[in-house]
């Protein structure tokens, strides 16, 4: 894979014996993030050592952890990981550094528009992306002879299956979270609407946002779906899909290799394509996920920090991780290795759709945001998109000023 591993320990022993800098990175859990660890250690020599602390599972339990030690600016954490969504909190709380100069220059570098996009602040880029994720449209071959390219194409083959009885569930994620919220603002933005104006501080709900209410109502009421479509998360409809229910779905690249060792038969039969857009002609914007590396306002070590985050996302480190791990790269030309060919057979749809991505809405509330979207849109059957539109305007203003009682 190109990683050179060290002999020493992987993760350093703490305080740092005769001085040594000890650098924390707080890192959501990946299996092979201690190998990558052990190798930024070997390249350092004896300037700092760097100490891998796993973040709890659950995103929300992660930014919980992150948010109360640095709101009690605690000193040990000096790199951390951010989900892309939490960038413009932590920055305007004033908890993480600005990349600038040549550390800004370097984490730019052959990054990809969309997850850079997603680093940013108010124009100041405040960390840099390590892996990203969109999710793929995924068809059974044996039922469908080329790829939908639209909603309402996938919506008719899926009825015309059903028709037939033959497999036809359109499978993705209903249930009551950041799912629904992630298959909402896809529909947004491939509509070209917005839900919140540019700088984060103004709900819009424009023509595009109502757009995307009506074809997520459809889709919920064509009969096409799963009768679980209001409980799924991403794993629950991995599994309806490896089941044989589904002819389409709709999720992260993860269940590509999943698929080939839980589910063979079905595997040997899934092809992917890009994820189908609302008008003809006109390519989705996908909605992007991942994770970046910030550095903490009150590290004792700034310099060696940003050293290290930018070793931890190196284009090799990123490749190990992307054929280890399963996450994909933010670095384009990591996409041109031979090596991701075989681990990612899907690679060209990935890159063509970080290439015209679509962010979640910024601003630093947006986890008000996120809880009251997913309220109001559940069940997406019972949307009506003027009234539903109309609702969200109001209370989505009351969670960007911190008004009312949240869902």
């Amino acid at each position: 894979m190109g990683l050179v591993l060290g002999i020493s320990a992987a993760c350093g022993t703490g305080g740092g014996d005769g001085g040594e800098t000890t650098i924390n990175v707080y890192y959501a859990p990946e299996n092979n993030f201690p190998k990558v660890v052990e190798d930024c250690n070997r390249q350092a020599g004896n300037r700092y050592r760097i100490q891998y602390n796993v973040l709890p599972r659950g995103a929300d339990d992660q930014r919980v952890q992150l948010a109360r030690r640095l709101a009690a600016r605690d000193r040990a954490i000096d790199v951390l990981a951010l989900d892309v969504t939490w960038t413009p909190e932590f920055a305007s709380a004033g908890w993480i550094r600005e990349w600038t100069g040549q550390h800004r220059a370097e984490a730019e570098n052959g990054t990809l528009a969309g997850p850079l996009e997603t680093a940013a602040y108010q124009s100041k880029l405040y960390a840099a992306p390590k892996n990203t994720n969109v999710q793929l449209l995924w068809y059974r071959t044996d039922l469908v002879s080329r790829p939908p390219s639209t909603w309402d194409e996938m919506i008719a083959a899926a009825q015309d299956l059903k028709s037939r009885g033959q497999p036809y569930q359109i499978l993705t994620m209903g249930a009551q979270y950041e799912g629904l919220v992630v298959l909402y603002n896809t529909l947004v933005e491939s509509a070209g609407g917005k839900i919140l104006n540019d700088d984060g501080t103004q709900a819009v709900m424009d023509a595009g946002a109502v757009q995307a209410l009506a074809v997520l109502q459809r889709f919920a009421t064509a009969g096409v779906t799963s009768p679980s479509f209001t409980n799924q998360l991403e794993d629950d409809v991995r599994l309806a899909y490896q089941g044989g229910g589904g002819a389409f779905q709709l999720n992260w690249p993860f269940v590509y290799a999943a698929m080939q060792s839980g589910a063979p038969d079905i595997a040997a039969k899934t092809a992917w394509a890009r994820y189908p857009s609302i008008q003809p002609g006109t390519p989705s914007r996908v909605t992007v996920g991942g994770y970046h590396l910030a550095v903490s306002a009150y590290s004792r070590h700034p310099d060696e920090a940003f050293e290290a985050a930018l070793c931890l996302r190196s284009p090799e480190h990123q490749k190990f991780s992307a054929i280890n791990d399963g996450v994909p790269p933010t670095i384009e030309a990591v996409y041109d290795d031979p090596e991701m060919e075989q681990a990612y057979p899907m690679r060209d749809e990935i890159r063509a759709e970080l290439k015209d991505a679509g962010a979640r809405p910024s601003t630093p509330a947006y986890q008000n945001v996120s809880t009251v979207l997913s309220a109001t849109l559940s069940p997406p059957s019972g949307i009506r998109p003027e009234e539903t539109a109309r609702e969200l305007r109001g209370s989505l203003q009351d969670a960007l000023e911190s008004k009312g009682v949240l869902p």
